[in-house]
């Protein structure tokens, strides 16, 4: 049985990693802040609700949620905000917010199941485009997502020794509630080179491929889908 642990597992990215997933036949601790069912094909499961940067939370809902023999064979760290915020108008409420959620969450999730990890697993963390270019009105969410790639980076390394790969993606425009919400999908799309932003499951199957032997010797790296936006 391959047991994976999803972040911001309700909507979005996190919700189509989850329903990829099960698909493919693995069994998922969904985790969000909110409580959610998800359905795929037969399969229903519901959202765990947890404060990921509350680690002892965390640590509660990993253990009454998964056999205490049951090993993690895959940490998909998805769940993320992004409000905006400038020199002018950040406060302390709003960067902790998004380095609570965005960077301290990230470090709790792999701290809490890490240690029911074996060797080949693999950790998979959410990144942005926006942590290599820069995107007016987004101070604090390009600093907290430039701190994932670094992240990703040191993990790696300390992980290798066990066996554990750790990678990132750094997603460009994608269709989720959070990004159609801001009113610029249109103009976001017309901006990329291929002409669309992408759809959650495109991006839900490369966690899915990192987290395969097909990846088995890549560790340490983020992998940037933006459909050609930063290379301009």
């Amino acid at each position: 049985m391959s047991v994976a642990v999803v972040t911001g597992a309700a909507s979005g990215i996190g919700r189509a990693t989850a329903e990829v997933l099960i698909a493919s036949g693995w069994t998922v601790l969904a985790l969000d802040i909110v409580q959610k069912t998800l359905t795929v094909g037969d399969a229903e499961i519901d959202t765990i609700p947890v404060d990921i940067s509350d680690r002892a939370a965390l640590r509660t809902a990993i253990n009454e949620n998964l056999e205490k023999e049951a090993s993690i064979s895959l940490v998909a760290n998805i769940a993320g905000v992004f409000p905006p915020t400038t020199i002018k108008d950040y406060d302390l409420e709003r960067y902790r917010r998004v380095f609570d959620v965005n960077v301290l969450g990230v470090l709790n999730v792999i701290a809490e199941s890490s240690p029911r990890m074996q060797r080949g697993g693999a950790i998979v963390n959410i990144a942005s485009v926006d942590a290599f270019t820069v995107s007016p009105g987004q101070l604090l969410y390009g600093a907290s997502k430039a701190a994932v790639v670094m992240l990703t980076k040191s993990l790696a390394l300390e992980f290798a020794h066990e066996g554990i790969r750790v990678n990132a993606i750094a997603p460009g425009w994608v269709d989720t509630p959070g990004n159609r919400a801001t009113g610029r999908m249109d103009s976001a799309a017309a901006s990329i080179p291929l002409g669309r932003v992408a759809q959650p499951s495109e991006i839900a199957r490369w966690v899915e491929i990192l987290a395969s032997k097909d990846a088995g010797f890549l560790t340490g790296e983020t992998i940037v889908l933006s459909g050609g936006d930063v290379i301009r």
